[in-house]
């Protein structure tokens, strides 16, 4: 089983129970949401004639801790959207409210203005919307939310690297953000061939939204995609949790105060798949698990009427250990080892005040080091010492230490009619050690950088139907010494009939990834300018998007004849995305198509050439049923894609790159399944446990998938880059103690 695998195992602990607490203030929760039934993120709740109030989430969620008794009155806003007064009664309980904004002018709603190229999670019937719980039920996603989102228009399937690849970038062009702050390791440390797992639990997020391409000017370093993640608040009750599969075991469990102003949590994790390799033949052969722990603590403290601090802590360790037949000669043995650590820590803190003013601020840190030792062996097994290239860079070792911390605030001023303005700072300090013992080479490189930013923007109403969002973003960097100013644009345009048209554009840089600031500090800056145009409707459970765009890159890195920023590119595209949840009972299924066009004149490239993790059509279908009745869940989902391209880039008399071979690899296939059915193994306990068995494969079809080769030395023999196994499976138990949940768990309200 590959290691990216184990993870989608432990996706069923958070299909869990709460044990009920008493609350002795009045707490008011629900939902806002418009007359087709969709989320409004960011509208205000305000207790009148207080300072008292919130904002809905991503999802359209809110909460509010009340203290006294007697009636108040609520009063509802959102952009585009007729102000709504509601009467409630504080009565020491919890008051849950459903709210329905209707559109200001009966005939025609205001248009708002929509994040272009980006899906929003949301609750109940949003039709472009991917919650943590449609996340971690996309067939062979593994628990890890970026691969659940190659599923939607931009992102390509790309099988032997984690992350994600949006229309044209690299993985590490796309970023993760949570609660505000950069996630700068968001999965186990890479293995060549082997994508490997994300390290934070899906269900730690109440909000997802994935922009590929247009987003905020309120986060940067990231050229072609940003993954914006906001963490869960207040958990509504207690829960605990266990599971137990052939490859992996946890336990977990939230504790949430009785007087519902604080939690805390902690949750752990095992796995090791040296006894499902033994089951299921791997390639490569692991000597060495792959070996993972994990565990995460947190802690949330609501302050006062409207704050909250909320902190989050992970450790990850993983120990991977493999052995191949070394691609220079058929004689030889090559082996890999990789020791890697992680901490991850991230204080959140949010507030309400006065005069429809918010804060929102955030610091995090991560620890990162990463130790690979790699060997050459003869047929017997005995270590080898050759002089000669490519043999004597086989017993490399090297090791790579890395320190990010982070300050960010955002104030937020809401106006009248929805309007509204933000602005805001950070800091980036970044600490990097990379060592290794080759003996050409520098063997120690230190990298310290203060990055330091500013950004504003604004959310501005033109007419009843059109309103546009400005801002702008500024940055500087004591490492390069270089600083760049990024405009952002948006404009939006609605339709009597509800459709949307909505264009934006924008620039984005990104500092050089810290390997090739080690081999040149003299590097700038890349960016990537951003043109999108998309048209959009949505009609109760069902949503319509067709998107085009048109990407250029500046500033790309070379590395011949030296390391510079004389790189550039381009990618253009359509897509196009339709989800339904209405037509078929029970049932939810979207349709992706993308269709790329991109090159790029990049590292050793002789000129302007499609990269090899692009290809040009991409066709997804994901398909989920809950079959009530018998309490089963059945997730399915389907990726057609063609080839892409591949390239061996040898170097003539004169030190120039030339292609010594290239290609086309395969049209890539597969479908993912997988099923839970849900139970109960003691039903007369006091605190009623609900079980589970989860079970699946991937590549259930059996398709011969080939994601490119590894070539020799001099490029006389290659050998092809493809799965580990051609079928994975999973099967294992997992219980949770309190409630029942399976409501939840069948799709969130379908």
């Amino acid at each position: 089983m590959k290691p990216a695998g184990r993870n989608k195992i432990m996706n069923f602990l958070f299909f869990m129970v709460y044990s009920v607490t008493a609350n002795a203030q009045t707490t008011v929760k629900g939902i806002v949401t418009n007359s087709n039934n969709d989320p409004q993120a960011a509208a205000t709740i305000h207790v009148k004639e207080t300072n008292q109030g919130a904002y809905a989430d991503s999802a359209g969620r809110f909460q509010l801790t009340l203290s006294g008794k007697g009636k108040r009155k609520l009063e509802i806003s959102s952009v585009g959207y007729s102000t709504r007064e509601m009467e409630i009664v504080l009565n020491d309980s919890i008051i849950h409210l459903d709210i329905e904004l209707d559109f200001e002018t009966k005939t025609l709603g205001d248009v708002v203005v929509i994040s272009v190229g980006s899906f929003e999670a949301s609750d109940k019937a949003k039709g472009a919307a991917l919650t943590p719980i449609d996340a971690v039920t996309v067939a062979g996603n593994g628990g890890d939310i970026a691969n659940a989102l190659r599923t939607l228009p931009g992102a390509q399937m790309i099988g032997e690297e984690e992350g994600l690849f949006v229309r044209g970038g690299t993985n590490a062009e796309a970023k993760q953000f949570v609660d505000g702050a950069l996630l700068p390791s968001p999965n186990f440390a890479s293995v060549p061939g082997l994508p490997q797992p994300a390290r934070l639990n899906p269900f730690l997020f109440k909000g997802i939204l994935f922009s590929s391409g247009g987003y905020s000017a309120l986060y940067g370093e990231a050229m072609s995609s940003a993954l914006i993640l906001e963490t869960v608040d207040l958990p509504d009750k207690s829960s605990a949790a266990l599971h137990i599969f052939p490859q992996n075991v946890g336990a977990g469990f939230q504790e949430l105060a009785q007087d519902n102003k604080s939690s805390y949590g902690i949750n752990a994790g095992y796995g090791n798949l040296q006894f499902y390799n033994r089951i299921v033949p791997q390639i490569p052969d692991y000597f060495k698990g792959p070996e993972y722990f994990s565990a995460d603590a947190n802690f949330r403290i609501r302050t006062g009427k409207t704050g909250m601090f909320k902190f989050y802590c992970n450790y990850g360790y993983s120990n991977i250990g493999i052995q191949n037949t070394a691609i220079d000669s058929s004689n030889l043995l090559s082996s890999f080892q990789q020791l890697n650590t992680n901490i991850y820590s991230n204080l959140s803190y949010q507030e309400f005040l006065k005069n429809n003013w918010k804060i929102d601020a955030v610091i995090a840190f991560n620890y990162y080091k990463d130790g690979i030792t790699r060997r050459l062996f003869n047929n017997k097994n005995q270590q080898l010492f050759l002089p000669d290239y490519p043999y004597n860079e086989y017993n490399l070792d090297s090791t790579t230490q890395s320190n990010v911390a982070q300050a960010k605030f955002v104030l937020r001023k809401q106006l009248p009619h929805g309007q509204a303005i933000r602005f805001g700072a950070e800091y980036f300090y970044n600490r990097d050690l990379l060592s290794s013992n080759d003996p050409l080479a520098d063997t120690t490189n230190r990298l310290v950088n203060h990055l330091i930013a500013v950004f504003a923007e604004s959310d501005i109403r033109i007419s009843k139907t059109m309103a546009a969002k400005i801002g702008a973003r500024a940055e500087y960097s004591t490492l390069i010494n270089s600083a760049n100013m990024a405009p952002r644009v948006s404009l939006a345009y609605r339709f009597p009939d509800g459709g949307q048209i909505n264009m934006a554009y924008g620039i984005f840089y990104q500092l050089p990834e810290i390997s090739w600031l080690a081999a040149d500090r003299n590097l700038d800056y890349s960016s990537a300018s951003h043109y999108i145009i998309n048209y959009q409707k949505k009609a109760g459970n069902r949503f319509f998007r067709m998107e085009a765009y048109y990407k250029t890159y500046k500033g790309l890195i070379n590395t011949y004849p030296s390391y510079s920023n004389n790189g550039n590119g381009y990618a253009r595209g359509v897509e196009l995305f339709w989800r339904d949840k209405k037509t078929f009972k029970d049932l939810d299924y979207w349709i992706t198509y993308t269709y790329l066009d991109t090159k790029r004149k990049w590292m050793d490239f002789p000129y302007a050439i499609a990269p090899s993790f692009s290809t040009p059509h991409t066709l997804s279908l994901v398909v989920k049923k809950y079959f009530q009745d018998i309490n089963l869940s059945a997730n399915m989902a389907y990726t057609l894609a063609s080839g892409r391209p591949y390239y061996d880039i040898q170097q003539n008399a004169s030190g120039a790159p030339f292609f010594y071979d290239q290609g086309t690899t395969p049209v890539y296939q597969g479908m993912n399944l997988s099923f839970a059915y849900l139970f109960s193994i003691f039903p007369k306990w006091k605190n009623k446990e609900y079980s589970g068995i989860g079970f699946g494969c991937n590549n259930v079809l059996g398709s011969k998938q080939v994601f490119g080769y590894y070539y020799s030395y001099n490029g006389m023999s290659k050998m092809a880059v493809t799965p580990p196994a051609t079928r994975t499976f999973y099967i294992g138990l997992f219980m949770s103690f309190g409630i029942d949940r399976r409501n939840d768990f069948i799709n969130e309200n379908l």
